[in-house]
Order: C-alpha cells, then structure tokens, then sequence
C-alpha cells in the first residue's frame, strides 16, 4: 500500500526568504514547493526522512514513519526568531523551519 507525504510552504507575517524551496525524500529530489502553496508525494508505507533546501541554505532532516493509508502533514518557512536568524549565516541548517502538524 501507499501513503502520502503533504508539505506547506507557509509562514504567518513577512518572511524574507521567499524562493521554491526544493523537498528531499529520503536523501532524493521529490520536487519543489512556493511560497503559499502545498506539494504531495506519495511515498510508501515505513521510515522516511524530509528536508528542505534553498541553495545552500536548509532545515534540518527530520524523521517520520507513516503506516499504510496515513499522511504526514509538514509546513515549512523561513521565519525565524532573531538570534537564530542570525545564527543561521554560519549554521545554514538553521535557516528554513521544518515542523510537523
């Protein structure tokens, strides 16, 4: 059987990083998502991990398990509290926020 991967880009208030961010499945390209939209991949059934990057800039990988029939919700952004903010120019996998909902 199959499940399903669904990842938004969204962030509430101004964000300054605004490009596609491209989404990595499993270490593999699985595509890109913009700014107020949704992507959905289908994925199968067991331990997966996500991330996503803009450039050099990223979150950090995150790890899921999805059962058959499940979907794993994620939004993703680039907002960020100020000391990480700045943070991030030496640490890029601080940049883009990965949270599961």
């Amino acid at each position: 059987m199959s499940a399903t991967l669904r990842l938004r880009h969204h962030t509430i208030g101004v964000e300054v990083r605004r490009y596609p961010y491209q989404v990595f499945v499993d270490g593999d390209p699985a595509g890109s998502v913009e700014m107020n939209k949704s992507i959905e991949i289908p994925l199968a059934a067991g331990e997966h991990t996500l991330q996503v990057r803009d450039g050099r800039k990223s979150s950090r990988i995150k790890t899921f398990i999805l059962a058959d029939g499940d979907v794993a919700r994620f939004r993703c952004g680039g907002k960020s509290i100020l000391p990480v903010f700045l943070l991030s120019f030496f640490i890029p996998s601080l940049t883009l926020t990965l949270t599961r909902e």
